[in-house]
C-alpha cells in the first residue's frame, strides 16, 4: 500500500432519484463544498416510473460549474472522479451514446404481467416456481421480483411494450454506469452495479463474470450487456469532450460506478462483518457486511457482491423513508399564507421551493410539541407499495385512529413515528437474517439530520442509534473515500476511521414502552388491509 497523498481533492457524484448531490471532497474525508440540481420524475397509476438521463447529464453540468465556482476548489488540483446512484433501474442506450428512451426506474412497474415467465410456474410458493428461482439463488442469492421493478423486468418491457425504444438500444445501463460511461465513454458495469440483474455469479471468489445460464433465464439479451469489470476497478480517464463540457481537466481518473448501498457501508464506517447501518434517504435499508451468501426469498432480504469477494452485504429495501415527510410537507401540510403543496420527483408537479414555509425544520420543530405515540395515531408509510419485509407494490399509505384531537403536529410526528415502526418490522426478518441480535447501529441519509427522528428511531428499535457527522452528504464521503482504496492509497479499514460520529442516540425506556404498544398493532395492519390494497389498486395495473 502506498502512502497516503494529501494533494489534491475528489469529485464525489451521488445521483438520486431528485438529482445529482455532488462534493469536493478531500483525502481525509472533509467535505469542501457541495452543489445539487432537482430533476423530474413521472409517475404514473399503471405503474410507469420514469426519468430522462439527458435531464441528470445537464443537472449535474449546473451542479459542476456551481461548485467549482466555490473559493475552495482549484479545479486544477482535481484528482479523481467517483460516483454512486440509485440502483435497479435501467438507461437505455442508442448508438450515439444518448438515451434511446426515458429511464425505466426501480419504481417501475409495467412488466409485472411478464415475470411470470422468468419466475413462476404451476407450482409456486408466494408467486416463485423453485425450480426457476433456485438456479438465480444459488449463484446470485437473489432473484428478480414478481413486480417486474428490475433490470430484468425493465428488459422485459423493452422488448415488449416499449419494442420501439428497445430496437434503438445498443446498451442498457444501471445510472452509475451511464454516468461513468458519459465522462469516459467506456459502457462497463460491475457485479455490484449489476447485482439487482440477477445474472453474475456472485459467490465468493467467483471471478467477475455474466452467467450465460442465468441471461438465458432472465431473458435478457446478451449483446445489450455492458462489459463487466472488477468492482472498486478504475473506469478510465475522462476524455477531452467530457471535460470540455463540465469544465474540468482531462485525463482525470473516473471509477466505475457503484450502487448507494455499497457508498454507504463505507460512509457509514461500519465495515467490520455484521456492523450495521441503517440508510434513512428516499428509501430506507439496513445492511452490513457478512462473510456468507444467503437469501431470504419471503422477506426480500438477501446478499449481494460486496466491496470486496470475501464479504458480500445484506440488501433489502424499505421503499418509503425520507420520502414520507417530503410527501407530507409538499401534498398534505399548508400553512396560513395559502402556500400549496406540490411534488418534487416524490408525487404530483409543481413543488414548493426548499425554502418555502413551512420548511423541514418547521415541521420537525412542530412535531417535538406532539406527544410520544401521537396519541395512538399511527401512519402506514406504504406510498410506494413495499419491498422489505413484504414485497407488495400494492400496498398504500394510511393513517390509523384520527380523531378531532389530530392536529398537524401529531400528523407529522405519526409520519417520523411511522417510518420508524416500518424500520423496526424489518428489523426482526434481518436479526434472524445475520443469526445475532443488533445492539447498535450507525444512522446516514438526509433523514438522520434530525435529532427527533434519531431519537425516535432508538426508543422503536430499542438499539443505540450513532449518528455520523454530516449525514445528509455521508455517501459523499463514503465514495470519495472509496476511490481512494479503488487507487491504492488507503485501505479499506483506514477508510472507515476517517468517518466520524457526531451524536449518539440511546432508548428511553418510557418511550420504548409507548412504541412497543403501538409497533403490537402496526404489525397487524398488513395481514387485516392487504386484500383491501389488492382490490383497490387491481385497475391501476390492469386487472
Amino acid at each position: 500500500m502506498s502512502e497516503p497523498s494529501h494533494d489534491g481533492w475528489i469529485l464525489a457524484i451521488d445521483l438520486g432519484n431528485g438529482g445529482p448531490k455532488i462534493a469536493a471532497v478531500q483525502r481525509d474525508g472533509e467535505i469542501v463544498a457541495t452543489a445539487q440540481q432537482p430533476v423530474a420524475v413521472q409517475i404514473e397509476l399503471d405503474g410507469t416510473a420514469t426519468q430522462d438521463a439527458r435531464e441528470w447529464v445537464l443537472a449535474l453540468r449546473r451542479a459542476v460549474h456551481e461548485l467549482i465556482q466555490d473559493d475552495d476548489v482549484s479545479v486544477a488540483d482535481l484528482a479523481a472522479i467517483a460516483i454512486t446512484a440509485q440502483w435497479g433501474s435501467t438507461v437505455p442506450v442508442a448508438a450515439d451514446g444518448e438515451p434511446a428512451g426515458p429511464v425505466l426506474l426501480w419504481a417501475d412497474t409495467r412488466a409485472r404481467k411478464h415475470m411470470g415467465s422468468v419466475i413462476s410456474g404451476p407450482l409456486s410458493i408466494m408467486g416463485y416456481a423453485p425450480h426457476k428461482v433456485l438456479p438465480f439463488i444459488r449463484k446470485t442469492g437473489g432473484a428478480p421480483g414478481l413486480n417486474g421493478a428490475d433490470p430484468t423486468g425493465h428488459s422485459l418491457l423493452l422488448q415488449n411494450e416499449l419494442s420501439d425504444v428497445g430496437a434503438r438500444t445498443v446498451v442498457q445501463l444501471e445510472p452509475a454506469d451511464y454516468l461513468a460511461f458519459k465522462l469516459t465513454g467506456r459502457a462497463q458495469a460491475t457485479p455490484a452495479s449489476m447485482s439487482l440483474s440477477w445474472i453474475t455469479d456472485n459467490r465468493p471468489g467467483k471471478p467477475a463474470a455474466y452467467s450465460a445460464d442465468l441471461v438465458r433465464r432472465a431473458q435478457r439479451e446478451p449483446g445489450k450487456l455492458p462489459t463487466l469489470v472488477p468492482t472498486g476497478a478504475v473506469q478510465g480517464p475522462l476524455t477531452p469532450t467530457a471535460a470540455a463540457y463540465f469544465g474540468l481537466p482531462a485525463g482525470v481518473p473516473v471509477m466505475s460506478g457503484m450502487p448507494d448501498l455499497h457508498s454507504a457501508i463505507v460512509g457509514s464506517g461500519a465495515i467490520e462483518p455484521f456492523q450495521t447501518h441503517l440508510a434513512l434517504s428516499t428509501t430506507a435499508w439496513l445492511s452490513a457486511r457478512v462473510p456468507f451468501q444467503k437469501t431470504d426469498v419471503f422477506h426480500s432480504i438477501g446478499t449481494l457482491p460486496g466491496l470486496d469477494a470475501t464479504h458480500p452485504l445484506v440488501a433489502n429495501n424499505i421503499e418509503t423513508g425520507g420520502a414520507a415527510l417530503q410527501w407530507l410537507r409538499e401534498q398534505v401540510i399548508a400553512p396560513h399564507d395559502g402556500l400549496a403543496g406540490g411534488g418534487s420527483g416524490i408525487g404530483a408537479d409543481g413543488a414548493a421551493p426548499a425554502g418555502a414555509i413551512p420548511t423541514f425544520e418547521d415541521m420537525l420543530a412542530l412535531a417535538e410539541a406532539a406527544p410520544v405515540g401521537s396519541e395512538g395515531v399511527i401512519f402506514t408509510p406504504w406510498l410506494a407499495g413495499e419491498r422489505s419485509p413484504v414485497d407488495d407494490k400494492d400496498l398504500r399509505a394510511a393513517w390509523l385512529n384520527l380523531s378531532l384531537r389530530s392536529n398537524r403536529a401529531i400528523m407529522i410526528r405519526s409520519v417520523l413515528e411511522g417510518v420508524a415502526l416500518n424500520i423496526r418490522w424489518l428489523l426482526g426478518p434481518y436479526q434472524k437474517f445475520l443469526g445475532r441480535d443488533v445492539t447498535t447501529i450507525r444512522i446516514l441519509g438526509g433523514g438522520a439530520q434530525s435529532d427527533l427522528w434519531c431519537s425516535i428511531l432508538a426508543s422503536t428499535l430499542g438499539v443505540t442509534v450513532e449518528r455520523v457527522a454530516n449525514p445528509r452528504d455521508a455517501q459523499l464521503r463514503g465514495i470519495a473515500l472509496w476511490a481512494r482504496v479503488c487507487l491504492g492509497e488507503i485501505s479499506l479499514s483506514a477508510a472507515a476511521a476517517l468517518v466520524p460520529v457526531d451524536r449518539v442516540f440511546a432508548p428511553v425506556p418510557a418511550e420504548q414502552e409507548i412504541y412497543d404498544r403501538n409497533f403490537s398493532q402496526y404489525r397487524k395492519v398488513y395481514g387485516k388491509l392487504k386484500g383491501v390494497y389488492r382490490a383497490l389498486n387491481a385497475h391501476n395495473r390492469g386487472g
